[in-house]
């Protein structure tokens, strides 16, 4: 379809049931009316170390630590794994949001790349050529030399601005890791802006990820301030569940929709989906954990559909990308398990939202 949208029809009173249904209404003269609506797919997908196979230097001219993942490292990183790694990545990422969206998502944001060369590699890949996805990039000072990007499709996202605000301690000093990319353009004819992140792993202490959490928060709130009214979307591995610290108090995103005030308030629907329905994006010791995680400003929740309103989340999981059998039967395919390389995807499953606004 122009666009690669799909144009719905939904059931308003029953718009968290399944789509494809009518909303009639009576028009004065007793006529019945269709309110018909548009579905946009925004997505994210931590990539577990989509390295290439060539030794890389950082922005400032010193060794990046991509050793491992060289031929002759330790995880023994030739072409065919690499090859394998990007064939394995498209798939996911081609698949992402059609369920709902035959054309795919919108915008995705992804983790753990080493470079703008990996991302131009996987839209190289048969399967996402034709789509006509474009990249926003920027090097991360991150010592081993693992970055944030986005995919976007052009014909529905215009794309207006790149920044990329760097992970500062409370003292000032720069943290040496993955900032928070940020882009602004227009969707659906409105301001939007979108942050992907990857937080402090939980080798560090919950306060370092806290940090990051009010960091993102002044983000939001600059942007906010630039641009009254705008949709804020922000994504990424935050090493941490949705009620840990850093999201409940650093961010400050709230659990329920009700919450939410004001545009600048933030809804994370990723808390019900792990406490409430006990399903995760990765797992530890046999436990769910859901660190992969997409959350709304407040505009996108306020009700008024005439504009864009998020509607559903789902965590994307197929059966190629579970283990089936063995020690981890049951947890992410991951592409390397104890230093043996298995050829599967990620240590995380990739999780989506939807957004919809009224046809005009």
């Amino acid at each position: 379809m122009k666009n690669r949208k799909l144009l719905l029809t939904l059931l308003i009173p029953a718009l968290l049931c399944a789509c494809g249904t009518t909303n009639k209404t009576t028009t004065a003269n007793g006529s019945a009316a269709e309110k018909r609506y548009n579905l946009y797919g925004i997505g994210f997908y931590n990539l577990e170390n989509l390295f290439d196979t060539i030794h890389s230097l950082a922005p400032d001219g010193t060794d990046k630590n991509d050793y491992e993942f060289l031929p002759d490292g330790t995880m023994k990183w030739g072409t065919m794994k690499y090859e394998a790694k990007l064939k394995n990545m498209a798939q996911v990422l081609s698949q992402m949001a059609t369920d709902r969206i035959p054309g795919g998502a919108t915008l995705i944001g992804v983790s753990e790349i080493e470079n703008r060369a990996v991302l131009e590699d996987l839209l190289k890949q048969p399967v996402l050529r034709d789509r006509g996805w474009e990249i926003a990039h920027v090097e991360s000072p991150d010592q081993r030399g693992v970055d944030c990007a986005f995919f976007y499709n052009p014909k529905q996202f215009k794309l207006e601005s790149v920044t990329y605000p760097l992970y500062y301690n409370a003292d000032g000093s720069l943290y040496y890791t993955r900032g928070f990319l940020t882009i602004g353009g227009t969707l659906a004819g409105e301001k939007v802006h979108a942050i992907v992140c990857h937080w402090p792993s939980r080798f560090s202490e919950s306060p370092a990820r806290e940090r990051a959490g009010e960091l993102v928060r002044a983000i939001k709130d600059s942007i906010i301030a630039q641009y009254p009214g705008s949709s804020i979307i922000i994504m990424g591995d935050l090493n941490d569940d949705p009620d840990d610290k850093s999201l409940t108090v650093g961010l400050g995103a709230k659990k329920n929709k009700e919450q939410c005030t004001s545009d600048a308030d933030l809804y994370n629907p990723w808390w019900k989906t792990l406490r409430d329905d006990g399903v995760g994006t990765l797992k530890y010791d046999g436990k769910w954990n859901l660190f992969d995680q997409i959350i709304v400003s407040g505009h996108l929740v306020d009700g008024d559909r005439s504009h864009l309103q998020y509607f559903k989340n789902e965590i994307f999981v197929r059966d190629y990308l579970i283990q089936q059998e063995g020690r981890y039967k049951g947890n992410p395919l991951r592409t390397h398990a104890s230093g043996t390389w298995l050829n599967g995807y990620s240590d995380h499953l990739p999780t989506t939202i939807y957004l919809v606004k009224e046809a005009q």
